[in-house]
Formats: structure tokens, sequence, C-alpha cells
């Protein structure tokens, strides 16, 4: 499995357009009932507002996708949702917009203009991850490889995970799958075999995205 792309967290933006009061919001939501508990918490959150549309794709290969327009004409309100997760590449994410009607129709285009530029909004201000198979690596050192220890885990990238500090050190951390080898060789190289490095598990883990 390759990575892929998802909000992380939940972010949200708001605009005002012709008087219609748009709020878009922007959740990671790992599954279809995390996608469904998130868009029954937008709603609650706003009891009174005109549409609460959405659009969701809550699996990591694209094939789980979900949309509504929520009683506005067809295709101008979840479908432009949908179609920015689509073009940011966002998977296990959703993405809701209430809409207050504020008296002044948009008309097709407005509307579509409207719900995908808010949603576009929305997705922006969430934060973003990159999820990753990866191995776990647990590094053994002796104090005095501390330092150059850490520096060479920030800068290779490797997400610390736990610290122990006892006898000697022990660094926990998670590294992607394909790096693993190439990881273990260079730290060896580095502190001329004064480390050892036990692998643990391999899962997909949420790397940050570097901005």
């Amino acid at each position: 499995m390759t990575g892929y792309l998802g909000a992380w967290g939940e972010a949200s933006a708001e605009r005002v357009i012709e008087r219609s009061r748009f709020l878009g919001y922007c959740a990671r939501t790992a599954g279809e009932d995390e996608a469904r508990a998130f868009l029954e918490r937008v709603r609650r959150a706003h009891p009174a507002a005109t549409h609460v549309a959405y659009g969701y794709i809550a699996d990591a290969d694209g094939n789980l996708q979900r949309f509504s327009d929520a009683g506005e004409p067809q295709g101008t309100a979840g479908l432009p949702i949908l179609g920015v997760l689509k073009a940011q590449k966002l998977f296990e994410t959703a993405i809701a917009v209430v809409r207050y009607f504020g008296g002044i129709k948009l008309g097709a285009g407005g509307l579509t203009r409207a719900y995908a530029g808010i949603a576009a909004d929305a997705a922006a201000a969430a934060e973003k991850r990159c999820f990753e198979p990866c191995t776990e690596l647990t590094v053994s050192v002796g104090y005095s490889e501390v330092t150059a220890l850490l520096r060479f885990l920030d800068a290779r990238g490797a997400e610390v995970r736990e610290k122990t500090f006892a006898e000697g050190a022990r660094i926990t951390v998670a590294v992607r799958e394909a790096e693993a080898a190439d990881f273990e060789s260079a730290l060896f190289s580095l502190l001329s075999g004064r480390a050892s490095c036990v692998r643990g598990d391999a899962f997909i883990y949420p790397f940050p995205v570097k901005k």
C-alpha cells in the first residue's frame, strides 16, 4: 500500500455571499460511521440552518464516496464539495457546508461556486497528514550518542513515539517502511556501530505534512 493524504482533526471556515452565510467544516472521518457522526454533530450545532450539504470520502482507497445537496438544486452543493476532496486527493475526510439563506437567490452557477469555495476554504484550514506504511524501530544508545541520534532522527523525518532513559537511552520511532533498511544502515554508519536497533510492528502512521 502506498501513502494517502487526509485531514487531521477538524477545521472550519466562513463566507458571506449575497447575504447568505456559509460555514464550512472539514474533519478526518475514517469510515462511514465516523463520517455520519461528524455530519450529525454539524446538524445539531446548526438546527436553524437552511441547508447542510456535504461530501465525504470515508476510506483510504476512494471507493466509499457520498454527497448530498440537502435540498439545494441538484448538483449545486454536494457534488462541488465532493469535487474539492477529489481535487485535493483527501481520503478519510468529510466536508459539511452549512447555509443560512439571506434572501437573495444565487442561481445554479452561483451556488456551485459558493459551495465549492467554502469547501475549499475549510479544506485549506485543516491540518493534513500523510498516512504511510511504516515500521516501528527501537534504537538503544549510550548517553554520549543521544545528541547525535536526535539530530539524525530529525534530519530523517522519523517520528519519535517514546523515549526511555535508564542505563542508556532507548528511543522508539516510526520510520517509513520503504526507508527502514537505509535508516538502519545510515544510523549504524553514523554511530560506528554504537547503537542497537530492534524492529517492531508495521502499521499505517500519520506523518505530518510539511508546509
